[in-house]
């Protein structure tokens, strides 16, 4: 087997998929048809498993036809070829925003050891099938980034090394083995009986906090998954010698093993396609901003006032963003037991917003703007993933903007390479809530780093069990953070902060209104956000 030929398996082997000699012949002859250089083989090859594994009847082992109606395609769209682009990009045509009910749900098999699409129809009431299975996808999903870890993963290594192994193990593999210690990953949870428990597909076990002195970085609440060391004892307790959060994978790391799989429901691109985005990005838009504002209360003067001095101090400085974000709340106050009086002020306040705006016709016409839901707001769920502003309330707004969207909480943008995930919830406080064993005694900026590093290490918006804080189970994946997301917006109503974890730039905006008008512009060339501050009496940043 020559060069060409271990690559070419190499490749599509990425992809999960098997190359029999009749299918590694037919890429052979593909490649030789187009007379692909040495140096284009991998983007090639890769750029035909991508499309492969986008057939609704594509297996695992390659299929030879499957193959060949790929390669027509690709030949009739002038595909196989690897040009660069050289025409000017539009910012807008790479610009999606993506409902949280649209994204398609992938399942994680254990069977073929990775991600399949779920062909039947999604249901808001979901049911006792699919909570269990949203549940089990998370444990599997950070088990398998676990055990590909350095530390876990022995193949790595060579065999003199293999003895500093930390081995996972199972809590039925504790029966009747009282006094070893062991490593579990497993969600903490109570048992009926009122008692910390952790629990793992295969059963549960007490926990024993007492002789823990200091758990390891990161909030521990109750359904978290959590790497747990610690000694069975003769009561049949595991005495906690060491608790921390599962390790972290890069979106990079990810997406080299699962980059053919479409988790948006915008088309899939490899890896090479990414690094060349991100290229463009970086060479042609490095001025390109996003704007993110939280906590818009329309119901108070000062707020319009304040978008008034935003608006106005970019064309000063003949400045525009590409997209304004707006989160909710909308309102200062809960009116989801108010008056029909107040529902109408709820509704002029958007109707005013949308006048307000429609005077600045350079933003109006050619600036995107995204409405997010906060927790205050009308909507017609209040369980995760919330649905999308009430088309009633909305109207005005999208008669007078060219690019309006109303997504659903929390929902997703996909520009060029880059997965942007914002999320509007008060989530420090409800995470400091439920804090189970060992409470942290740290400092704020502590606690802004710990609550990062859970919600991405739990690869999960929401890692907290169903009776805190319920999710619609069959929209559980839109939650998922898995691949990392080149950025998240924790839109919170704490105090503001940006934090880059293991490659993804989280930052909450804070409160637009204030000591001042506040918000955060997010420079996707750089992958990193400012902080931007408006006076309250002045029109200067300052």
């Amino acid at each position: 087997m020559d060069s060409r030929d271990r690559l070419i398996i190499k490749v599509f082997l990425k992809f999960s998929n098997s190359l029999g000699p009749e299918a590694l012949s037919k890429v052979n002859e593909i490649l030789g048809e187009i007379e692909a250089s040495d140096d284009d083989v991998e983007s090639i090859v890769e750029r035909l498993a991508t499309e492969y594994n986008k057939q609704d009847d594509a297996q695992m082992k390659v299929s030879v036809d499957v193959l060949e109606r790929v390669y027509e395609s690709l030949q009739e769209q002038g595909d196989t070829s690897d040009p660069d682009e050289k025409e000017v990009i539009d910012p807008s045509s790479h610009l999606y925003v993506i409902d949280a009910f649209e994204m398609p749900c992938w399942h994680w098999s254990i069977e073929r050891g990775t991600f399949e699409k779920v062909s039947t129809p999604l249901t808001v009431s979901g049911s006792a099938e699919s909570r269990v299975s949203a549940v089990r996808d998370r444990l599997d999903i950070i088990r398998q980034c676990v055990l590909r870890n350095e530390h876990f993963a022995p193949s790595t290594l060579p065999s003199r090394d293999r003895q500093r192994l930390v081995t996972l193990k199972s809590t039925k593999q504790l029966l009747g083995r009282a006094g070893e210690r062991f490593l579990l990953l497993g969600m903490l949870t109570h048992s009926k009986e009122g008692k910390l428990c952790l629990e793992d597909g295969d059963g549960s076990v007490e926990l024993d906090f007492s002789k823990l002195d200091e758990p390891g970085e990161g909030l521990f609440t109750e359904g978290c998954f959590a790497l747990v060391e610690g000694e069975y004892t003769e009561e049949g307790t595991l005495e906690i010698i060491a608790i921390g959060q599962p390790p972290c994978e890069t979106r990079q790391t990810a997406r080299s093993i699962y980059g053919h799989i479409d988790f948006l429901g915008q088309g899939s691109t490899s890896i090479l396609e990414d690094s060349k985005l991100a290229v463009r990005v970086q060479e042609d838009l490095a001025d390109l901003h996003l704007f993110f504002l939280s906590d818009v209360w329309l119901d108070q003067a000062s707020t319009f006032v304040g978008l008034r001095k935003m608006f106005d101090h970019c064309i000063e400085n003949d400045f525009f963003p590409t997209m304004i974000v707006m989160c909710g709340n909308f309102t200062s106050r809960s009116i989801s037991h108010g008056s029909s009086l107040d529902i109408q002020r709820y509704q002029d306040n958007f109707d005013s917003l949308a006048d307000l705006i429609s005077e600045y016709p350079r933003f109006s016409r050619y600036v995107h703007f995204v409405f997010v839901p906060g927790p205050l707001d009308i909507t017609v769920n209040s369980i995760l993933p919330r649905r999308s502003l009430l088309s009633s309330f909305t109207a005005r707004l999208k008669s007078k903007l060219t690019h309006a969207h109303f997504p659903s909480n929390p929902c997703r943008i996909k520009f060029f390479h880059q997965e942007i995930v914002i999320f509007r919830e008060d989530l420090m406080s409800r995470m400091l809530r439920n804090i189970v064993g060992v409470k942290p005694e740290v400092k704020s900026d502590d606690l802004k780093k710990y609550l990062v590093q859970t919600i991405l290490d739990q690869a999960h918006l929401n890692p907290l069990t169903a009776n805190i804080y319920p999710t619609l189970s069959d929209f559980d994946h839109a939650l998922r953070l898995y691949p990392l997301p080149t950025a998240l917006i924790l839109a919170d109503k704490y105090d503001r902060y940006k934090v880059t974890y293991t490659g993804c730039h989280v930052f909450n905006p804070g409160s637009f209104l204030g000591n001042s008008y506040t918000f955060s512009a997010f420079k996707p060339a750089e992958v990193n956000s400012e902080e931007c501050f408006l006076d309250l009496d002045a029109q200067e940043d300052t």
